[in-house]
């Protein structure tokens, strides 16, 4: 097939491709055949007489199946997993899941299950847990905290939502950051004693989580490190089954790092299938993708991403991951399992590139950047202001040595700065209440530390790190804690200086932002013109439901706060918004501000609400930040809109996979996508950035995933199990 075809023959093959071919040729070799004349005669005019074409068919079919091994081999029935209340759940693709899981997990010790959103990963992540139960192993669940009930439910024998209950699974719970906790208690769980090296098998909800390994030997105590010291190589032997849509997210690095607690860190772990190093394959893979990233436009296609990477890359995974599309189960499981359903129809996304303000009000994205381009960022760079003769002291105390060399928190200031600076433009696009708020911000913590330096009201001055836990790029770049100096040791002039001059260029932009009002904000108006559509002619008969996706609690706070009331008044329709950390709002009374309070009354059937709770009153506008783009189940609606479009396209697939999901009422589902405008684009380069992480993100999931792309633009690749 043209599957087959991309993903082999166009691939280079090199260096341990060579060898694993030479050694099948070395063993045909000396193979005990008959070599006598009347046999060469004989196979020579086999050769020569004409076949059919389905002779060739099924010649490269038979060839196939003896070569694939069966996954029923390594699954014992003994057991009693074909009689569990979860299997008899299952449709039957996920059955296959299930037994291709439990087949990577008995020979390889692990699996990364990375089948779309929507088809059901935890379902058959339970059924893979039944099974090692009945086996009288010990299973621990690890998840992010947010996903907790999605685990827990299926625990508690007294629940009524509990559909397993037959099954009286009987698993620990912990959460992500559990793994950094010392002591306290985490469900039934006392931390401060808790052996992490006694479980047989560890399932890891949401995996990329894990993409990142540490780099600074300081960073021993994080996630990853803990992870990969005291579950995979402490205790007893562990097999961890990863569950993950996106396992690759901007890198192929991302890959590796979680292939890493498959492996139990050994870099040689696959070398017998032909890849003798996992590090030389990842990387190579991602110089050739940063390669086909500077490629022009018009030839920078997944068909020539797919032939530059080598065939190592895909062997690996063949052998460690399972990635099914909603393609994949619609072409070979529809006609032989009704009870699957169907999905929603995917309309062409529509992308919409609004402008902030009228540039009357505001000013062009030019003289914007300009302006943020001449911030000193003095408030963050208190070492850039220490006197020459005491900076070696300073670099000391602060430079931290990694696995690659010696990083210098200069170096490291001088790395915020600029993502400081991009941030504010990031802030930009999403909404001028973003942008505003954060200038404002900014602006306080200069006037802050100037009053404190002329005052001289501290001998030693303590600066806190910048922190803003919605930037990604910012978060792991930022090493937590405070820089101290003492005001003796820098120039103090000159650090006024740059103050006052960072206040003055602050200032002028929150002015210029605070002239842009609501009836001044054109993205808004665009997003009310949408709203009213929708509502008045919905593309599935009677559903008014939207979510809108931002990925800044300012901007949906701005948005609740202006949209709520309009569309109660306009429409009749109900609002809440969802942010997280922040607090929670409906202005449907009697909703609970909880999470799954508003989730509830805005997908009550979906969530299995009962109509007790709901009374049949539901909130129709959801709008919500990135807290539950992932795990929650919302296709009663059937439209989303991306009010920003996050760096990391993996949140992009992820909040559409909120509505995209298999057994959906709706008929089709609609994805809106608001891009900066061209100009803010030249300098921000977001949609080039995310629609090339978009590409690589798919090759490694499973060829569906990329949603921002026209059909036209997507290219198949082979069902992976």
């Amino acid at each position: 097939s043209s599957d087959l075809t991309t993903l082999g023959s166009t691939a280079p093959m090199y260096g341990p491709q060579v060898e694993m071919f030479s050694a099948q040729f070395k063993d045909y070799w000396n193979a005990n055949i008959d070599t006598t004349i009347s046999n060469f005669q004989r196979q020579l005019h086999f050769l020569a007489d004409p076949h059919p074409p389905t002779w060739f068919y099924y010649k490269a079919c038979h060839a196939l199946l003896q070569s694939t091994e069966n996954p029923d081999d390594y699954i014992k029935p003994e057991t009693g997993i074909y009689d569990s209340c979860v299997w008899n759940k299952l449709y039957s693709f996920q059955r296959d899941g299930v037994r291709a899981v439990i087949a990577k997990l008995m020979k390889h010790n692990g699996c990364i299950l990375a089948d779309s959103v929507g088809l059901g990963k935890t379902f058959e992540a339970l059924a893979v847990i039944k099974y090692f139960l009945l086996r009288g192993a010990n299973v621990l669940v690890l998840c992010p905290k947010r996903l907790r009930d999605n685990w827990s439910i299926f625990t508690e024998l007294g629940d009524k939502r509990n559909v397993l209950v037959k099954d009286r699974l009987n698993y620990t719970i912990l959460h992500h950051t559990d793994l950094n906790r010392k002591n306290g208690r985490s469900g039934t769980v006392d931390l401060a004693h808790f052996n992490w090296g006694m479980y047989d098998l560890v399932v890891i909800d949401e995996s990329h989580n894990f993409r990142n390994r540490p780099t600074h030997i300081s960073q021993s105590g994080s996630r990853y490190s803990l992870l990969m010291k005291q579950i995979i190589q402490a205790g007893v032997p562990t097999k961890v089954l990863m569950l993950s849509a996106t396992p690759v997210n901007n890198r192929v690095a991302d890959l590796k790092n979680q292939i890493a607690f498959i492996s139990g860190d050994r870099d040689d772990a696959f070398a017998h299938y032909g890849i003798p190093s996992i590090e030389t394959t990842t990387r190579n893979a991602q110089q050739r993708f940063v390669r086909w990233l500077d490629l022009p436009e018009e030839e920078r296609t997944t068909s020539r991403l797919l032939s530059l990477l080598g065939q190592d890359y895909f062997q690996l995974l063949d052998i460690l991951t399972i990635a099914r599309s909603r393609k994949h189960i619609e072409r070979y499981y529809k006609d032989g399992d009704d009870s699957i359903g169907g999905f929603p129809q995917r309309l062409e996304p529509v992308n919409f590139y609004p402008n902030i303000a009228d540039e009357s009000l505001f000013p062009t994205i030019k003289k914007v950047n300009n302006d943020i381009v001449r911030l000193h960022m003095a408030a963050y760079n208190p070492l850039s202001y220490v006197l020459p003769e005491k900076l070696d002291e300073y670099m000391e105390r602060y430079t931290q040595t990694t696995i690659k060399g010696e990083f210098r928190q200069i170096d490291r200031d001088w790395s915020v700065s600029n993502l400081i600076r991009v941030n504010l433009l990031k802030r930009m696009e999403s909404s001028i209440a973003a942008f505003r708020f954060t200038v404002n911000k900014q602006l306080k913590t200069c006037r802050d530390l100037l009053d404190k330096l002329e005052r001289h009201s501290e001998s030693q001055l303590q600066t806190e790190c910048y922190e803003d836990e919605e930037d990604e790029d910012l978060e792991d770049t930022i090493q937590r804690g405070t820089v101290e100096v003492r005001l003796e040791d820098v120039d103090m002039r000159r650090w006024i200086s740059d103050l006052e001059q960072d206040i003055a260029v602050l200032s002028a932009l929150a002015e210029k932002a605070a002239r842009v009002g609501v009836q001044q904000d054109c993205k808004l108006a665009e997003l009310k013109k949408l709203i009213e559509a929708k509502m008045e002619t919905p593309i599935n008969e009677g559903n008014h439901k939207l979510i809108v996706f931002t990925a800044f609690a300012d901007t949906a706070e701005y948005l609740y706060k202006e949209l709520a009331p309009w569309a109660k008044e306009t429409f009749g329709v109900y609002s809440a918004v969802v942010t997280g950390a922040r607090k929670n709002t409906s202005n449907l009374d009697g909703v609970r501000s909880s999470q799954d309070g508003i989730l509830s009354h805005f997908s009550p059937r979906s969530k299995e609400c009962p109509l007790e709770i709901s009374q049949g009153r539901e909130i129709d506008i959801l709008i919500a930040t990135d807290c539950i783009s992932e795990g929650q189940n919302l296709q009663d609606c059937d439209y989303l809109v991306n009010y920003d479009i996050h760096w990391n396209p993996v949140r992009i697939i992820q909040r559409f996979g909120r509505i995209d999901r298999l057994g959906s009422a709706n008929k089709c589902i609609q994805l809106i996508n608001f891009w900066p405008t061209h100009n803010l684009n030249e300098y921000i380069n977001l949609e080039s950035r995310v629609r090339g992480r978009m590409v690589l993100l798919d090759i490694a999931a499973t060829g569906d995933e990329n949603i921002i792309a026209a059909r036209g633009e997507k290219q198949a690749l082979a069902y992976r199990l």
